[in-house]
Protein backbone atom coordinates (compact mmCIF):
# COMPACT_ATOMS: atom_id res chain seq x y z
CA UNK A 1 0.00 0.00 0.00
CA UNK A 2 1.00 3.48 -0.57
CA UNK A 3 0.68 5.91 3.06
CA UNK A 4 0.74 9.48 3.29
CA UNK A 5 1.40 11.27 6.29
CA UNK A 6 0.55 14.81 7.03
CA UNK A 7 1.26 17.31 9.70
CA UNK A 8 -1.64 20.24 8.69
CA UNK A 9 -0.75 23.91 8.34
CA UNK A 10 -1.88 25.54 11.23
CA UNK A 11 -4.89 28.27 10.58
CA UNK A 12 -3.91 30.82 13.31
CA UNK A 13 -1.74 33.67 12.08
CA UNK A 14 -0.13 33.54 15.58
CA UNK A 15 0.90 30.24 14.81
CA UNK A 16 2.35 30.70 11.90
CA UNK A 17 4.10 33.82 12.78
CA UNK A 18 6.21 31.94 15.38
CA UNK A 19 7.71 29.50 13.07
CA UNK A 20 9.98 32.87 12.18
CA UNK A 21 11.06 31.96 14.98
CA UNK A 22 11.40 28.79 15.91
CA UNK A 23 10.43 25.70 13.18
CA UNK A 24 10.64 21.96 14.18
CA UNK A 25 10.87 18.86 12.53
CA UNK A 26 7.51 16.69 12.11
CA UNK A 27 9.18 13.68 14.72
CA UNK A 28 5.72 12.14 15.41
CA UNK A 29 5.28 10.97 11.95
CA UNK A 30 8.61 10.07 11.51
CA UNK A 31 7.86 7.64 14.40
CA UNK A 32 4.62 6.54 12.98
CA UNK A 33 6.36 5.86 9.59
CA UNK A 34 9.12 3.90 11.38
CA UNK A 35 6.53 1.36 13.15
CA UNK A 36 5.21 0.36 9.13
CA UNK A 37 5.81 -2.99 8.37
CA UNK A 38 8.26 -3.36 5.47
CA UNK A 39 6.82 -3.75 1.40
CA UNK A 40 4.83 -0.55 1.81
CA UNK A 41 5.71 2.83 0.37
CA UNK A 42 5.47 5.51 3.37
CA UNK A 43 5.70 9.53 2.23
CA UNK A 44 6.24 12.24 4.64
CA UNK A 45 4.08 15.94 4.03
CA UNK A 46 4.77 19.07 5.66
CA UNK A 47 2.19 21.55 4.62
CA UNK A 48 3.36 23.71 7.60
CA UNK A 49 5.80 25.69 5.08
CA UNK A 50 3.52 25.78 1.90
CA UNK A 51 1.63 29.11 1.25
CA UNK A 52 -1.50 26.93 -0.39
CA UNK A 53 -1.51 23.96 1.84
CA UNK A 54 -4.57 22.76 0.75
CA UNK A 55 -3.79 22.86 -2.84
CA UNK A 56 -0.83 21.19 -2.07
CA UNK A 57 -2.90 18.47 -0.25
CA UNK A 58 -5.23 18.14 -3.15
CA UNK A 59 -2.20 17.95 -5.77
CA UNK A 60 -0.20 15.05 -3.50
CA UNK A 61 -3.26 13.32 -3.45
CA UNK A 62 -4.00 13.78 -6.79
CA UNK A 63 -0.37 12.45 -8.02
CA UNK A 64 0.48 10.00 -5.33
CA UNK A 65 -3.11 8.29 -4.62
CA UNK A 66 -2.32 7.13 -1.27
CA UNK A 67 -4.30 3.63 -0.21
CA UNK A 68 -4.18 4.98 3.24
CA UNK A 69 -3.48 8.81 4.96
CA UNK A 70 -2.61 9.40 7.98
CA UNK A 71 -3.29 13.27 9.86
CA UNK A 72 -1.75 14.39 12.74
CA UNK A 73 -2.83 17.68 14.83
CA UNK A 74 -3.19 19.40 17.90
CA UNK A 75 -6.10 20.74 19.26
CA UNK A 76 -6.04 23.93 17.26
CA UNK A 77 -5.29 22.09 14.37
CA UNK A 78 -8.21 19.61 14.60
CA UNK A 79 -11.00 21.58 12.66
CA UNK A 80 -8.38 21.53 9.87
CA UNK A 81 -7.63 18.19 10.55
CA UNK A 82 -11.20 17.19 9.62
CA UNK A 83 -11.54 19.49 6.36
CA UNK A 84 -8.46 17.43 5.35
CA UNK A 85 -10.09 14.36 5.93
CA UNK A 86 -12.98 15.92 4.09
CA UNK A 87 -10.80 16.31 1.14
CA UNK A 88 -9.26 12.94 0.99
CA UNK A 89 -13.38 11.33 0.59
CA UNK A 90 -14.09 13.59 -2.19
CA UNK A 91 -10.94 12.96 -4.30
CA UNK A 92 -10.46 9.45 -2.91
CA UNK A 93 -13.08 7.46 -1.62
CA UNK A 94 -11.32 4.35 -1.72
CA UNK A 95 -8.40 5.95 0.60
CA UNK A 96 -8.60 5.14 4.81
CA UNK A 97 -8.27 8.02 6.85
CA UNK A 98 -6.37 7.29 9.98
CA UNK A 99 -5.96 10.17 12.65
CA UNK A 100 -4.12 10.49 16.07
CA UNK A 101 -2.24 13.33 18.23
CA UNK A 102 -2.46 15.32 20.77
CA UNK A 103 -6.11 15.92 20.36
CA UNK A 104 -7.22 12.19 19.19
CA UNK A 105 -5.58 11.10 22.24
CA UNK A 106 -7.72 13.39 24.53
CA UNK A 107 -11.09 14.60 22.78
CA UNK A 108 -11.23 11.76 20.52
CA UNK A 109 -14.83 12.31 19.81
CA UNK A 110 -13.89 14.98 17.70
CA UNK A 111 -13.70 12.93 15.00
CA UNK A 112 -16.44 10.56 15.44
CA UNK A 113 -17.15 11.75 11.56
CA UNK A 114 -17.90 9.50 8.32
CA UNK A 115 -14.60 10.27 6.55
CA UNK A 116 -12.36 9.15 9.13
CA UNK A 117 -12.11 5.10 9.40
CA UNK A 118 -9.78 4.87 12.58
CA UNK A 119 -8.80 7.29 15.42
CA UNK A 120 -5.57 6.26 17.24
CA UNK A 121 -4.79 7.04 20.83
CA UNK A 122 -1.64 7.82 22.68
CA UNK A 123 1.44 6.53 21.48
CA UNK A 124 0.81 6.03 17.85
CA UNK A 125 3.39 3.44 16.97
CA UNK A 126 1.73 0.17 17.43
CA UNK A 127 -1.66 0.99 16.61
CA UNK A 128 -0.93 2.15 13.27
CA UNK A 129 1.32 -0.97 12.58
CA UNK A 130 -1.73 -3.21 13.25
CA UNK A 131 -4.19 -1.37 11.07
CA UNK A 132 -1.62 -1.18 7.97
CA UNK A 133 -1.44 -4.71 8.94
CA UNK A 134 -5.46 -5.16 9.40
CA UNK A 135 -5.27 -3.45 6.12
CA UNK A 136 -3.26 -5.68 4.08
CA UNK A 137 -4.87 -8.67 4.98
CA UNK A 138 -8.84 -7.25 5.23
CA UNK A 139 -9.36 -7.82 8.76
CA UNK A 140 -11.65 -5.09 10.39
CA UNK A 141 -10.49 -2.24 12.16
CA UNK A 142 -11.88 -3.25 15.49
CA UNK A 143 -10.65 -4.31 18.28
CA UNK A 144 -7.52 -2.85 18.46
CA UNK A 145 -5.48 -1.52 21.26
CA UNK A 146 -5.56 2.03 21.61
CA UNK A 147 -7.40 2.70 18.18
CA UNK A 148 -11.09 3.88 18.21
CA UNK A 149 -13.62 3.06 14.65
CA UNK A 150 -16.00 5.89 14.18
CA UNK A 151 -19.54 5.35 13.55
CA UNK A 152 -22.81 3.60 15.38
CA UNK A 153 -20.02 1.43 17.80
CA UNK A 154 -18.40 4.78 19.17
CA UNK A 155 -17.66 4.24 22.24
CA UNK A 156 -18.47 7.18 24.37
CA UNK A 157 -17.14 5.80 27.51
CA UNK A 158 -14.44 4.62 26.17
CA UNK A 159 -13.48 8.06 24.73
CA UNK A 160 -13.36 9.30 28.13
CA UNK A 161 -10.47 6.98 29.38
CA UNK A 162 -7.22 7.92 28.47
CA UNK A 163 -4.67 5.21 27.07
CA UNK A 164 -2.19 3.44 28.76
CA UNK A 165 1.36 4.35 27.13
CA UNK A 166 4.07 1.41 26.39
CA UNK A 167 7.51 1.28 27.66
CA UNK A 168 9.49 3.62 25.76
CA UNK A 169 11.94 1.11 24.22
CA UNK A 170 9.36 -0.45 22.44
CA UNK A 171 9.31 2.07 20.24
CA UNK A 172 11.05 2.07 17.27
CA UNK A 173 13.59 5.24 16.15
CA UNK A 174 11.88 7.66 14.00
CA UNK A 175 12.44 7.69 10.20
CA UNK A 176 14.27 10.42 9.28
CA UNK A 177 14.83 10.43 5.17
CA UNK A 178 11.36 11.06 4.82
CA UNK A 179 11.83 15.40 4.77
CA UNK A 180 14.84 17.21 4.41
CA UNK A 181 16.07 18.41 7.83
CA UNK A 182 18.17 21.95 6.89
CA UNK A 183 14.24 23.11 6.39
CA UNK A 184 14.18 22.86 10.42
CA UNK A 185 15.56 25.86 12.71
CA UNK A 186 14.85 27.17 15.88
CA UNK A 187 16.67 30.20 17.47
CA UNK A 188 19.06 29.00 19.62
CA UNK A 189 19.97 31.03 22.73
CA UNK A 190 23.73 30.63 24.61
CA UNK A 191 25.64 32.13 27.48
CA UNK A 192 28.69 32.03 24.77
CA UNK A 193 27.40 31.86 21.45
CA UNK A 194 30.10 31.54 19.07
CA UNK A 195 31.44 34.20 16.90
CA UNK A 196 29.85 34.76 13.74
CA UNK A 197 28.01 31.33 13.82
CA UNK A 198 24.22 31.56 12.62
CA UNK A 199 21.41 32.20 15.06
CA UNK A 200 19.06 30.17 13.45
CA UNK A 201 21.28 26.65 13.18
CA UNK A 202 19.46 23.19 11.49
CA UNK A 203 17.94 21.18 14.82
CA UNK A 204 16.89 17.84 15.61
CA UNK A 205 14.25 16.46 18.01
CA UNK A 206 15.59 13.68 20.31
CA UNK A 207 12.98 12.07 22.80
CA UNK A 208 14.94 10.62 25.75
CA UNK A 209 11.67 10.38 27.90
CA UNK A 210 7.97 10.97 28.29
CA UNK A 211 5.70 11.98 31.45
CA UNK A 212 5.73 14.07 34.55
CA UNK A 213 4.91 13.36 38.47
CA UNK A 214 4.34 16.76 39.58
CA UNK A 215 0.68 17.61 39.16
CA UNK A 216 0.50 21.59 37.57
CA UNK A 217 -3.40 22.68 37.09
CA UNK A 218 -3.15 23.43 33.47
CA UNK A 219 -1.10 20.26 32.30
CA UNK A 220 -2.68 16.92 31.07
CA UNK A 221 1.02 15.42 30.95
CA UNK A 222 0.43 13.59 34.34
CA UNK A 223 -2.84 11.83 33.76
CA UNK A 224 -1.59 10.88 30.43
CA UNK A 225 1.40 9.25 31.56
CA UNK A 226 -0.33 7.90 34.79
CA UNK A 227 2.41 10.30 37.29
CA UNK A 228 5.17 8.19 35.79
CA UNK A 229 8.23 9.30 34.16
CA UNK A 230 8.97 6.80 31.52
CA UNK A 231 12.53 6.98 29.92
CA UNK A 232 14.58 5.20 26.89
CA UNK A 233 17.68 3.20 27.13
CA UNK A 234 20.42 5.94 27.43
CA UNK A 235 22.40 3.92 25.01
CA UNK A 236 19.89 3.81 21.87
CA UNK A 237 19.52 7.60 22.86
CA UNK A 238 23.10 8.30 22.39
CA UNK A 239 23.20 6.48 19.31
CA UNK A 240 20.54 7.82 17.66
CA UNK A 241 22.27 11.27 18.50
CA UNK A 242 25.00 9.78 16.86
CA UNK A 243 23.62 9.02 13.42
CA UNK A 244 21.98 12.63 13.29
CA UNK A 245 23.23 14.92 11.03
CA UNK A 246 22.54 18.00 12.88
CA UNK A 247 24.92 19.88 15.40
CA UNK A 248 22.04 21.31 17.43
CA UNK A 249 20.20 19.02 19.27
CA UNK A 250 16.28 20.04 21.04
CA UNK A 251 14.98 17.26 23.78
CA UNK A 252 11.34 17.33 22.96
CA UNK A 253 10.61 15.80 26.55
CA UNK A 254 8.63 16.90 29.24
CA UNK A 255 11.28 17.27 31.63
CA UNK A 256 14.49 15.65 30.30
CA UNK A 257 16.72 15.67 33.75
CA UNK A 258 13.71 14.42 35.96
CA UNK A 259 15.00 10.79 36.59
CA UNK A 260 18.90 11.36 37.54
CA UNK A 261 20.33 8.41 37.12
CA UNK A 262 18.95 8.26 33.81
CA UNK A 263 20.23 11.67 32.76
CA UNK A 264 24.15 11.21 34.22
CA UNK A 265 23.95 8.01 32.24
CA UNK A 266 22.60 9.20 28.92
CA UNK A 267 25.57 12.42 29.07
CA UNK A 268 27.96 9.48 29.93
CA UNK A 269 26.61 7.35 27.47
CA UNK A 270 26.88 10.62 24.75
CA UNK A 271 30.30 11.14 25.97
CA UNK A 272 31.42 7.38 25.18
CA UNK A 273 30.75 7.88 21.59
CA UNK A 274 32.98 11.11 21.21
CA UNK A 275 29.59 12.59 20.44
CA UNK A 276 30.26 16.77 20.01
CA UNK A 277 26.95 18.23 19.73
CA UNK A 278 24.66 21.14 21.47
CA UNK A 279 21.75 20.60 23.05
CA UNK A 280 18.75 22.35 24.48
CA UNK A 281 16.59 21.02 27.24
CA UNK A 282 13.71 21.53 29.34
CA UNK A 283 13.73 21.32 33.32
CA UNK A 284 11.55 22.55 36.52
CA UNK A 285 13.61 25.07 38.68
CA UNK A 286 13.44 22.54 41.54
CA UNK A 287 15.18 19.80 39.17
CA UNK A 288 17.94 22.15 39.10
CA UNK A 289 18.12 23.12 42.62
CA UNK A 290 18.03 19.32 43.92
CA UNK A 291 20.19 18.45 41.62
CA UNK A 292 22.82 20.66 39.84
CA UNK A 293 25.72 18.51 39.50
CA UNK A 294 23.31 16.70 36.25
CA UNK A 295 23.55 19.92 35.08
CA UNK A 296 26.94 20.79 35.52
CA UNK A 297 27.75 16.98 33.73
CA UNK A 298 25.15 17.89 30.82
CA UNK A 299 27.48 21.10 30.03
CA UNK A 300 30.52 19.24 29.20
CA UNK A 301 29.01 17.36 26.51
CA UNK A 302 27.25 20.25 25.16
CA UNK A 303 24.45 21.49 26.91
CA UNK A 304 23.61 24.99 25.58
CA UNK A 305 20.08 26.23 27.24
CA UNK A 306 17.19 25.19 29.35
CA UNK A 307 14.04 25.91 29.56
CA UNK A 308 12.65 26.71 32.84
CA UNK A 309 9.11 27.51 33.51
CA UNK A 310 8.57 30.32 35.60
CA UNK A 311 4.90 31.01 34.85
CA UNK A 312 4.04 33.94 37.45
CA UNK A 313 5.89 36.71 39.46
CA UNK A 314 4.28 35.35 42.75
CA UNK A 315 4.15 32.90 45.08
CA UNK A 316 0.90 33.19 44.85
CA UNK A 317 0.37 32.95 41.23
CA UNK A 318 2.68 29.71 41.12
CA UNK A 319 0.47 27.87 44.33
CA UNK A 320 -2.93 28.54 42.17
CA UNK A 321 -1.54 26.72 39.33
CA UNK A 322 -0.17 23.95 41.75
CA UNK A 323 3.33 24.51 40.11
CA UNK A 324 5.36 23.48 43.95
CA UNK A 325 7.73 25.87 43.44
CA UNK A 326 8.58 29.91 44.42
CA UNK A 327 9.79 32.88 43.00
CA UNK A 328 12.71 32.53 45.08
CA UNK A 329 13.25 28.99 43.50
CA UNK A 330 12.94 30.01 39.70
CA UNK A 331 15.57 32.98 41.03
CA UNK A 332 17.94 30.62 42.68
CA UNK A 333 17.80 27.84 39.30
CA UNK A 334 18.42 30.72 36.72
CA UNK A 335 21.75 32.06 38.45
CA UNK A 336 22.95 28.30 38.61
CA UNK A 337 22.84 27.78 35.33
CA UNK A 338 24.13 30.93 34.42
CA UNK A 339 26.82 29.88 36.46
CA UNK A 340 27.22 26.99 34.68
CA UNK A 341 27.56 29.26 31.22
CA UNK A 342 23.85 27.36 30.14
CA UNK A 343 21.19 30.21 28.68
CA UNK A 344 18.08 29.65 30.39
CA UNK A 345 15.37 30.47 28.52
CA UNK A 346 12.21 31.63 31.10
CA UNK A 347 8.78 31.11 30.40
CA UNK A 348 6.01 33.54 31.69
CA UNK A 349 2.61 33.00 31.32
CA UNK A 350 0.09 35.83 30.94
CA UNK A 351 -3.50 35.35 33.28
CA UNK A 352 -6.96 36.02 31.45
CA UNK A 353 -7.76 38.36 34.29
CA UNK A 354 -4.98 40.45 33.96
CA UNK A 355 -4.93 43.99 34.95
CA UNK A 356 -2.56 46.93 33.60
CA UNK A 357 -1.20 46.41 37.12
CA UNK A 358 -0.64 42.99 36.52
CA UNK A 359 1.35 43.81 32.95
CA UNK A 360 3.32 46.49 34.76
CA UNK A 361 4.36 43.94 37.38
CA UNK A 362 5.67 41.34 35.09
CA UNK A 363 7.25 43.96 32.52
CA UNK A 364 9.07 45.27 36.07
CA UNK A 365 9.69 41.39 36.93
CA UNK A 366 11.79 41.26 32.82
CA UNK A 367 13.44 44.09 32.82
CA UNK A 368 14.71 43.41 36.57
CA UNK A 369 16.23 39.84 36.08
CA UNK A 370 19.54 38.49 34.70
CA UNK A 371 19.51 37.72 30.80
CA UNK A 372 17.52 35.09 29.82
CA UNK A 373 15.37 34.25 26.67
CA UNK A 374 12.38 35.11 27.33
CA UNK A 375 8.93 33.45 26.10
CA UNK A 376 5.80 34.47 27.12
CA UNK A 377 2.15 32.65 26.67
CA UNK A 378 -1.53 33.18 27.67
CA UNK A 379 -2.23 30.83 30.48
CA UNK A 380 -4.05 27.82 28.41
CA UNK A 381 -5.17 24.72 30.27
CA UNK A 382 -4.75 21.79 28.38
CA UNK A 383 -7.97 20.05 26.94
CA UNK A 384 -8.59 17.12 29.92
CA UNK A 385 -6.30 19.33 32.68
CA UNK A 386 -8.10 19.79 35.89
CA UNK A 387 -7.87 23.48 35.44
CA UNK A 388 -10.03 22.78 31.50
CA UNK A 389 -12.69 20.46 33.88
CA UNK A 390 -12.66 23.39 36.15
CA UNK A 391 -12.72 26.05 33.94
CA UNK A 392 -14.78 24.73 30.85
CA UNK A 393 -17.81 26.31 31.65
CA UNK A 394 -16.46 29.47 31.79
CA UNK A 395 -15.21 29.64 28.42
CA UNK A 396 -15.50 32.39 25.98
CA UNK A 397 -15.00 31.66 22.77
CA UNK A 398 -14.51 28.14 20.98
CA UNK A 399 -11.80 26.27 23.28
CA UNK A 400 -10.35 24.07 20.21
CA UNK A 401 -9.95 26.65 17.63
CA UNK A 402 -8.21 29.28 19.69
CA UNK A 403 -6.08 26.86 21.83
CA UNK A 404 -2.66 27.71 20.95
CA UNK A 405 -1.66 29.58 23.94
CA UNK A 406 -2.04 32.80 22.69
CA UNK A 407 -5.49 33.07 23.27
CA UNK A 408 -7.37 33.13 26.74
CA UNK A 409 -10.33 30.92 27.14
CA UNK A 410 -11.42 32.39 30.19
CA UNK A 411 -12.97 36.32 30.18
CA UNK A 412 -10.51 38.96 30.19
CA UNK A 413 -10.34 41.63 32.29
CA UNK A 414 -9.32 44.03 29.81
CA UNK A 415 -10.65 45.15 26.40
CA UNK A 416 -9.44 42.49 24.23
CA UNK A 417 -7.54 44.80 21.93
CA UNK A 418 -6.03 46.28 24.77
CA UNK A 419 -4.80 43.08 26.47
CA UNK A 420 -3.03 42.02 23.25
CA UNK A 421 -1.19 45.30 22.82
CA UNK A 422 0.13 45.06 26.47
CA UNK A 423 1.01 41.29 25.87
CA UNK A 424 2.74 42.20 22.10
CA UNK A 425 4.57 44.69 23.77
CA UNK A 426 5.82 42.52 26.52
CA UNK A 427 7.04 40.42 24.28
CA UNK A 428 9.58 43.52 23.24
CA UNK A 429 11.04 43.88 27.04
CA UNK A 430 11.61 40.12 26.67
CA UNK A 431 13.68 40.00 23.91
CA UNK A 432 15.61 42.50 25.48
CA UNK A 433 16.59 40.63 28.01
CA UNK A 434 18.21 38.01 25.38
CA UNK A 435 22.05 36.76 26.81
CA UNK A 436 23.24 37.13 22.75
CA UNK A 437 22.60 40.78 23.53
CA UNK A 438 23.14 41.06 27.18
CA UNK A 439 27.10 39.41 25.99
CA UNK A 440 26.94 41.61 22.90
CA UNK A 441 28.13 38.30 20.78
CA UNK A 442 29.15 38.84 17.06
CA UNK A 443 26.22 36.97 15.07
CA UNK A 444 26.02 37.38 11.09
CA UNK A 445 23.94 40.83 10.32
CA UNK A 446 21.50 38.46 7.96
CA UNK A 447 20.75 36.89 11.13
CA UNK A 448 19.96 40.27 12.83
CA UNK A 449 17.56 41.44 10.41
CA UNK A 450 16.00 37.95 10.14
CA UNK A 451 15.44 37.98 13.76
CA UNK A 452 14.46 41.42 13.68
CA UNK A 453 12.13 40.80 10.84
CA UNK A 454 10.39 37.88 12.36
CA UNK A 455 10.10 38.90 15.54
CA UNK A 456 8.44 42.03 14.29
CA UNK A 457 5.60 40.18 12.67
CA UNK A 458 5.28 37.44 15.33
CA UNK A 459 4.41 40.44 17.65
CA UNK A 460 2.32 42.08 14.81
CA UNK A 461 0.15 38.80 14.82
CA UNK A 462 -0.42 38.99 18.42
CA UNK A 463 -1.52 42.84 18.02
CA UNK A 464 -4.22 41.65 15.38
CA UNK A 465 -5.19 38.16 17.75
CA UNK A 466 -8.04 40.04 19.07
CA UNK A 467 -9.71 39.98 15.82
CA UNK A 468 -9.86 36.07 16.13
CA UNK A 469 -12.77 36.55 18.54
CA UNK A 470 -16.09 37.72 18.07
CA UNK A 471 -16.14 41.49 17.57
CA UNK A 472 -18.84 41.63 20.84
CA UNK A 473 -14.99 40.78 22.51
CA UNK A 474 -12.72 43.32 20.87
Amino acid sequence: MKILLVKPSPKLDTVRRVHGLIFLEPLELGYVAAAVPEGHDVRVLDLRPAKRPVRLFAKELEAYRPDVVGLSGYTHEASTVVALSHKVRAMLPEAVVVVGGHHATVLPQTYNIDSIQAIVRGEGCAPFRAIIEALATGRPLTGIPNVMVPGPTFDEAAAARLPAYPELDDVPAPRRDLWDPSLYHCIWPSERHPDWHTLFPTVQLVRSSFGCRMNCTFCVVPKLCGGRHMVRSPERVAEEIAGLTADHIYFCDDETFLDADHAVQLAEAVEARGIRKRYFAWARSTTVNRSPEIFRRWRQVGLDTVFLGFEATTDEELRDISKHSTVADNQRAHATLREMDIAVQAGFMVRPDFTREDFSRLRTAIKAMPPAQVTLTVYTPSPCSDAWVEEHERFVCDPYELHDCMHPLTPAALPLREFYRRFASLTWSGAAKSPLRARRSRVPPRDILRVWWAAARYSRSLKRAYRDFPKTMW
